[in-house]
């Protein structure tokens, strides 16, 4: 990110195997004010971001968004109106990038401020109870940092020259992955898994495409993927994190995160 690429790293795998945990981890600080070693990669990435942007760059600015999908709905979890409407659009300057109209972007000086935002957002996010977790995030979450920063180009100007670098990175909290018949979905549980299992499997044929130089990525057949269009594919860095369970009961969804991480790693 602060190399000026758009990276996404993904938190992925079955229900109740700690994805949200993996993200958020433990987001309080100790008696000294530290982070707490339980911390997830979230609170991790804003502390390690701040004390390189202070040590190395002198003149940047950060602002966070936390965005929540959920049956295909976008919804800010920074927004005091929960009603507020959100859009996706193309942008016409640049045929790989989107804009999103109706999202609050914050400008954040210290990490304390960013955890403080992840930790509100958090509290409205989707969850429900179901056979595999009592609290089973029902819906996907992205908690995007963006920072500008001001440096010095040497190769132009006699390496006077100041431009502004621009890095963006989602963290991507995803809903779990999981077989309907054995989470005891019904109704709106039941509603609710199969437009997850829908936009994970959208992901995973976009990312397939990209690794294959497919002619066409479908990334219009889900919000998810259009979200991060432009942080998929092109001049981008991804990673994702698989999340399994080591119970015997959960072996067949184990396996079949480890076919699907297979089939779309480089």
């Amino acid at each position: 990110m602060v190399q000026g690429y758009n990276c996404t790293l993904f938190a992925y795998g079955q229900t109740g195997t700690g994805k949200t945990y993996t993200m958020s981890g433990d987001i309080t600080r100790d008696s000294n004010g530290e982070l707490s070693e339980n911390a997830g990669i979230i609170p991790r990435t804003l502390y390690e971001l701040f004390k390189y942007l202070d040590r190395e760059v002198p003149d940047y600015s950060v602002k966070v968004s936390f965005i929540e999908l959920y049956n295909e709905n976008i919804r800010d979890l920074l927004s005091e109106d929960d009603t507020k409407s959100i859009k996706i659009f193309d942008d016409n300057t640049n045929k790989k990038s989107i804009l999103i109209q109706g999202m609050d972007e914050l400008f954040i000086k210290s990490p304390e401020q960013g955890l403080e935002l992840l930790r509100q957002g958090s509290n409205k996010r989707k969850v429900a109870s179901t056979k595999c977790n009592d609290l089973s995030s029902r819906s996907h979450t992205v908690f995007t940092i963006t920072v500008h920063m001001k440096v010095h180009d040497p190769l132009r100007s006699n390496g006077d020259q100041e431009f502004v670098k621009i890095g963006k990175i989602n963290l991507a909290d995803l809903a779990g992955s999981e077989n309907i018949n054995r989470s005891g979905a019904t109704n709106q549980r039941a509603k609710e898994a199969g437009m997850i299992n829908q936009s994970l499997l959208t992901l995973g044929r976009v990312i397939n495409g990209l690794v294959q130089n497919a002619s066409h990525i479908p990334y219009r057949e889900s919000k998810l993927t259009r979200l991060l269009q432009d942080s998929l594919g092109g001049r981008t860095k991804t990673c994702i994190v698989a999340t399994i369970s080591p119970a015997r009961a959960s072996l067949e969804e184990t396996i079949t995160s480890k076919i699907n991480l297979k089939s779309i790693k480089r």
